[in-house]
């Protein structure tokens, strides 16, 4: 199960209280306030690891907590600091305020590690009440609570490539092809539930993450379909490819299908949409596929249009190449249609 979205409360430890003691012993008849302080409370740590690829561990924990700082003991002795509950993230976590949706912590790499819950400082004991005329205090401190929010936890997969476009458009296909990654194939609408991650080899000991993200369709900003639930895991792609289905099966007009896809990214981010994209020209191993790859390059004057068959791997080799080098000019402008 892959879960990539959790609201959690989480709550640090209290701090222990101080202790009112007064020192008794043998050749020591004044020893006078011996009482220690407390332990300072745990905190709640969230931590990015390579070891979480999915929230599903917080997916049913609805509380993470810190334990409490010991009291305080007599002697001047303090007590032990609550422990620290480290929570393990997948890299690519955001963090937010569930009831402002303001973004606390982007976990963008790995063993970044953010304090979502400070433990409470431990109170002060006896022994730091005395004075030249209070010789016998027996004040002391309580000790602080710890703090308690609730948080959002947004996964967002960091990937060089997103593969978009409509349900059954190749997508998968192609991430099997160039990588190691066995995502499910299936000739039905929405075929893959969950993005998937592969990692291939584009040549010169350089590798691409490539990210195979399930289908959008006409709506998805609002919530059609898979909607924009995984709409966010492309605003990390430093690139995208856009598939598109030179001879789909049910007549559609394949410039059309290009131009749902693409209003869907950009009502979603108009600065995603401005991102550096590849248009790739899928199933030109079917009767007039060729020739319809060529009619749709015509159509979409401006963007890079690269005819493949991700079913066959013919073309594969050149669209991946154009992607390194896109890659390493950057960025570029979207133009207009």
């Amino acid at each position: 199960m892959f879960v990539d979205c959790v609201t959690i409360k989480v709550k640090a430890g209290d701090g222990g209280d101080g202790c009112v003691a007064f020192l008794r012993e043998k050749f020591r008849p004044w020893g006078g306030p011996a009482g220690g302080d407390g332990g300072k409370g745990g905190d709640v740590i969230f931590e990015a690891s390579r070891e979480a690829d999915t929230l599903l561990h917080l997916y049913r924990r609805k509380l993470v907590k810190a334990r409490n700082g010991s009291p305080g003991q007599g002697k001047n002795c303090s007590g032990r600091d609550g422990e620290n509950e480290v929570v393990r993230v997948p890299i690519g976590t955001v963090v937010k305020d569930a009831s402002t949706e303001e973004v606390l912590c982007d976990m963008a790499a790995e063993g970044m590690r953010f304090v979502a819950a400070r433990g409470g400082r431990g109170g002060r004991g006896n022994q730091h009440f005395a004075t030249p005329s209070h010789r016998t205090p027996r004040e002391f401190e309580k000790g602080e609570k710890g703090e308690e929010r609730t948080l959002t936890l947004e996964l967002k997969l960091i990937a060089d490539v997103g593969l978009i476009g409509l349900p059954n458009a190749g997508k998968s296909t192609l991430l099997a092809r160039i990588s190691a990654a066995r995502p499910k194939i299936a000739p039905f609408p929405f075929t893959t539930l969950r993005p998937q991650l592969g990692i291939t080899e584009a040549g010169g000991f350089r590798r691409l993450i490539v990210a195979d993200l399930p289908g959008i369709i006409e709506g998805a900003h609002k919530g059609v379909g898979l909607g924009d639930e995984f709409l966010r895991h492309v605003e990390r792609t430093a690139f995208l490819v856009h598939i598109v289905d030179v001879r789909p099966p049910d007549g559609s007009d394949p410039a059309e299908n290009f131009r749902i896809v693409e209003n869907e990214v950009e009502r979603y981010s108009a600065e995603l949409a401005s991102r550096g994209r590849i248009v790739a020209a899928n199933k030109i191993d079917l009767p007039g596929g060729e020739k319809a790859a060529r009619r749709l390059a015509e159509r979409l004057r401006g963007f890079e249009v690269v005819p493949i068959s991700a079913a066959t791997g013919k073309g594969i080799s050149n669209l991946l190449s154009r992607l390194m080098e896109r890659l390493e000019i950057g960025r570029i402008s979207k133009p207009a249609w």
